[in-house]
């Protein structure tokens, strides 16, 4: 275990019970954060603006018929 995991379990080891949901829910925070900045900008929602445009690219590409099995994606999202 790294001295920085080290330090937060002890620190988390010494808060009244009464914080440790409000510590996950933090951490859980963090996480999703972290995985918003590494995240491709296509799979990004900025505003309610963008998501129309995504939205509307999305079936325009089925209307082109450039559609993929779930399998493909699920397949894609393994290697974002």
């Amino acid at each position: 275990m790294s001295i920085e995991k080290q330090k937060l379990y002890n620190e988390i080891e010494t808060l009244p019970e009464e914080l440790a949901n409000q510590v996950i829910d933090f951490i859980e925070y963090l996480k999703l954060s972290h995985i918003d900045k590494e995240a491709p900008d296509s799979v990004i929602i900025k505003s309610k603006k963008n998501l129309k445009e995504k939205l509307q690219k999305g079936l325009d590409d089925i209307k082109a018929n450039k559609v993929y099995s779930l399998d493909e994606i699920f397949s894609n999202m393994d290697n974002i």
